[in-house]
């Protein structure tokens, strides 16, 4: 078998296994053995949980803002009335 077919055949071998990896899920074993998929499903559930803390905690940080913007241009146009 020439080299060149060798190496087409490899790489062939390693894409057609990375797209049935892709495709059926294959789940990786940490280096104890064991599998990854439940550890990891409450990791993200977790993740999920704080990314929505977060995002509501900005939302409360922005209208802050808004507010206070709203209140200074009160003030301003306040001061300008005075004039």
């Amino acid at each position: 078998m020439s080299r060149e077919l060798m190496v087409v055949l490899i790489v062939a071998i390693v894409m057609f296994a990375g797209v049935m990896r892709a495709r059926y899920g294959h789940r990786r074993r940490n280096e104890a053995g064991i599998e990854q998929g439940a550890g990891a499903t409450a990791e993200n559930q977790r993740l999920r949980d704080e990314v929505k803390q977060l995002r509501d905690r900005l939302a409360v940080l922005e209208r802050i803002a808004v507010e206070k913007e709203n209140s200074l241009e009160r003030e301003i146009e306040a001061l300008r009335d005075q004039r």
